[in-house]
């Protein structure tokens, strides 16, 4: 196992909200296995992740929107030291982009080109650099009006994709979607027109179904210039949602035309740091690029050689000065998400056969930290009853106001129902007269 100089902290910033990342964790774990000191800066305390062993502090994040550079200020004057910042998601590595300058002495961070991250994570951007250097990409029209929409979802053949080509500014609770399948011109005239609620351009791209091999990806962590550290591809062979989501099983298989494609994007891009491509094998056994991901994939632990390099550790020895050990490869290995498999194999996903060679990575199970995992358990069925209640609720609502009153007095324990029954009185002397009883209606709300 290579030797680490583990001196300077690891800093992990989560912007997005979802307790359930799994990367995060992974990141904490492969890090604090090291021997690194582990920080994370995560909303709501953290989730299952702030039960890890391998996490030395979970700082809260940012107040709002503004409110991430004074975070990270309060971060490292709690360090005293300077510290290996990651980001675990496109906005986190996008606000970091952006704050280069400010973090200087503070963090070490990976050198990118201006704007780099976010001029990748921009669809409609990202559109225009495979064109350019002539990466397949699914066949993209960015409309300029409601019109041209409709026009262009009918000449590239309905169902279309629809994408915003900044999905990180879609306001929360608009009811819009990063990515949506589009079945009409209406509709996706429609969708053009709440452009300026979305905050950025409509994408609609040529629909390539799904199929059993056809999802794939590829990870890589680079130094200056776009050289390779560590790089693997793999295939997607279990989603969440099925077929459209996430990696919920994915395993290991080079293939010579995803791995080429990576690297030369990042060579030409000089990209330096984590980044995670998405790849859809189309009718003709093209593979195009659908999406760049400027950090690392909730998967990376995919790619793990049998000393326990990772793309996570290779660019913590990076931006460390320290020399990365060539990879030995482990290809074969299979990654599992397991609550998301679950739900997808409950959804008529096939789960896949085990590795003949090179083990299984769990994101959650670990005999070394099983408390993430119990906590996902108990927050992720939490969760499910709590939806399972609110549909409860939904169907009382509409049932008639009769039905509704037979509904409440079941759920009535037998004490309650008890004390609603006339008392049992002497006939000795008359009672007073009862006050009127209040209709059917009014006991219903």
């Amino acid at each position: 196992m290579h030797a680490f100089a583990t001196h300077d902290p690891a800093v992990l910033l989560r912007l997005d909200r979802n307790p359930f990342h799994h990367g995060t964790l992974g990141a904490a774990r492969s890090l604090g296995r090291r021997g690194v000191e582990v920080h994370a800066i995560v909303a709501d305390g953290g989730g299952p992740l702030a039960r890890s062993r391998y996490l030395h502090t979970a700082h809260a994040g940012p107040s709002g929107p503004d409110g991430l550079p004074d975070c990270l200020s309060g971060v490292s004057e709690r360090l005293g030291r300077p510290a290996v910042l990651i980001a675990m998601d496109d906005l986190s590595a996008i606000a970091v982009s952006r704050l280069a300058p400010r973090l200087d002495g503070r963090f070490r961070i990976p050198h990118q080109p201006g704007g780099l991250p976010e001029r990748v994570a921009d669809k409609a951007e990202l559109a225009r650099l495979c064109a350019r250097w002539e990466i397949p990409h699914p066949e993209t029209v960015v409309p300029q009006s409601g019109a041209e929409a409709a026009e262009a979802a009918w000449r590239l053949g309905l169902p279309v994709v629809a994408k915003w080509s900044r999905p990180w500014l879609l306001p929360a609770g608009c009811g819009l979607r990063s990515t949506t399948l589009v079945h009409t011109a209406a509709e996706a005239r429609r969708l053009y027109e709440r452009s300026a609620v979305a905050g950025s351009r409509l994408l609609l791209q040529r629909f390539l179904p799904a199929g059993p091999d056809t999802d794939w990806f590829f990870h890589g962590c680079f130094t200056r210039g776009g050289r390779p550290l560590l790089a693997g591809s793999g295939r997607k062979e279990l989603s969440w949602p099925v077929r459209t989501g996430l990696t919920a099983v994915g395993r290991w298989l080079p293939d010579p035309a995803v791995e080429e494609a990576g690297l030369r994007l990042a060579e030409r891009l000089r990209y330096q740091g984590i980044l995670d491509l998405d790849f859809r094998r189309d009718e003709d056994g093209c593979f195009r690029l659908v999406d760049f991901n400027p950090r690392p994939g909730a998967q990376f632990r995919l790619f793990t050689d049998p000393s326990g390099l990772d793309v996570v550790q290779a660019m913590y020895l990076d931006l460390t000065g320290q020399s990365a050990p060539e990879p030995t490869g482990a290809p074969g290995r299979v990654f599992v998400a397991e609550n998301y498999a679950l739900l997808a194999s409950l959804r008529g996903g096939r789960l896949p056969r085990r590795p003949s060679g090179g083990g299984v990575e769990a994101a959650w199970f670990a005999a070394d930290d099983l408390m993430p995992f119990l906590a996902m358990i108990t927050a992720f069925l939490g969760r499910g009853v709590r939806k399972g209640a609110r549909r409860l609720r939904t169907a009382l609502h509409w049932f008639p106001v009769r039905g509704r009153r037979t509904a409440r007095a079941v759920a009535r324990t037998p004490r309650q129902r008890a004390r609603e029954l006339p008392a049992q009185t002497a006939p000795s002397a008359p009672s007073a007269p009862s006050a009127p009883s209040e209709p059917d209606e009014l006991v219903a709300r």
